[in-house]
């Protein structure tokens, strides 16, 4: 079984300090949710509130649709997985598995299936006899795993467990852990800065800044639709454009940039009653060719989102160049565009080059 957690107004204080601010949030029954944002931002102190090794100063904290703001935790229906796996080195690997079962109780028969079961689910079989000194970083971290979901928990809590595995043991462990969540439909509760992880694996992302969550969304939704600059820059790369509102009407709105630069956006972007606002646009969103009728081609007719622009710099990344581009009016962008491309053109510093921008990829940013 899984279960739906609910925070209502969730505020904590340590002393004079807010780690937490007025933090309402729904989760879903089996949803994979991420709490994603910098070192010291408050998403760890959320995740401790749920598991119930902290108590908020304010509001409440409901799993299953049962309030648990002033439970212990061992009266939770949650588990948790640590970033330093937290295994007893002088156990095998099966009696790290079947701990939490012993100190339930659970009769020795039923201890045995179930541990055998987490093992194969998380493809540790034949394992068992080994101690945690005899595995490789994945491996402790997948017999974390099996300790946390051999004893049935409603919500698994998750505080940055890959972040001690090498990058593409890190990337596969993405992966299996996004399987595995599917394949027992236990609500996880995710805790990363890791923006990589975040997409990869959630469901829905909560974005944490300064003890608030600055944005709540599916992945699609927060990378292509940031709702604020923080938002913006913290999830991939942006370009954060300070932007005058010229006019607006029923076909678009047209905004100039501090050089000097106009260009326009949906008409439902722009807010009422706002004259100026940041606007994001993502590096990969910025169609760039030395050709003026190639970069032209790529927009329906009447778009005018096109400029002329010189490249400052150039840095290789293997199927992508990223782009520093500086536009005749002063304003600096940053491009990603593909290596061998379709159209066969390589770029370089100092070449001279033609961009658009299309309409719905410009973002108006709320501003906090």
């Amino acid at each position: 079984m899984s279960a739906k957690v609910e925070l209502c107004g969730v505020t904590k204080r340590f002393g004079a300090f807010e780690a937490v601010s007025e933090v309402s949030l729904e989760i879903a029954a089996g949803e994979f949710l991420t709490l994603l944002g910098p070192s010291g931002c408050g998403k760890t102190t959320l995740l401790r509130l749920i598991a119930g090794f902290e108590q908020p100063t304010s509001g409440t904290i409901w799993l299953g649709g049962v309030e648990v703001t002033h439970l212990p935790p061992y009266r939770r229906p949650v588990n948790q997985v640590f970033q330093s796996y937290a295994l007893f080195p002088h156990l095998s690997v099966w009696e790290n598995v079947a701990f939490g079962l012993r100190m339930q109780r659970v009769p020795a028969a039923e201890v045995t299936d179930r541990v055998r079961q987490a093992l194969e689910l998380v493809s540790l079989a034949g394992f068992d006899a080994r101690r945690p000194q005899e595995l490789s970083g994945g491996q402790k971290q997948r017999v974390a795993l099996a300790r946390a979901l051999v004893c049935r928990p409603q919500v698994l809590l998750l505080d940055e467990p890959l972040s001690a595995l090498d990058a593409k043991l890190r990337q596969a462990m993405q992966l299996e852990l996004k399987r595995l969540q599917r394949q027992v439909g236990i609500t996880f509760v995710y805790v990363t800065h890791d923006q990589e992880e975040a997409l990869t694996m959630s469901d829905r992302i909560a974005i944490v800044n300064r003890g608030r969550i600055e944005q709540f969304g599916s992945p699609h939704e927060i990378y292509h639709r940031p709702a604020t600059a923080f938002a913006a820059d913290f999830i991939g790369q942006a370009n954060l454009l300070d932007t005058r509102l010229i006019a607006a009407d029923g076909s678009g709105a047209r905004v100039r940039l501090a050089g000097g630069l106009e260009l326009v956006l949906r008409a439902a972007a722009w807010p009422a009653g706002v004259e100026t606002a940041l606007v994001s646009i993502r590096p990969e969103k910025v169609h760039v060719s030395k050709s003026k009728s190639r970069a032209q081609s790529t927009f329906a007719e009447g778009e005018t989102n096109m400029f002329e622009a010189r490249i400052e710099e150039e840095v290789f990344k293997g199927a992508t160049d990223h782009l520093i581009l500086a536009t005749v009016a002063g304003t600096r962008l940053s491009a990603v565009v593909a290596n061998e491309s379709a159209l066969g053109e390589i770029f370089h510093a100092g070449d001279r080059v033609f961009c658009g921008l299309h309409a719905d990829d410009l973002v108006v940013l709320r501003v906090n």
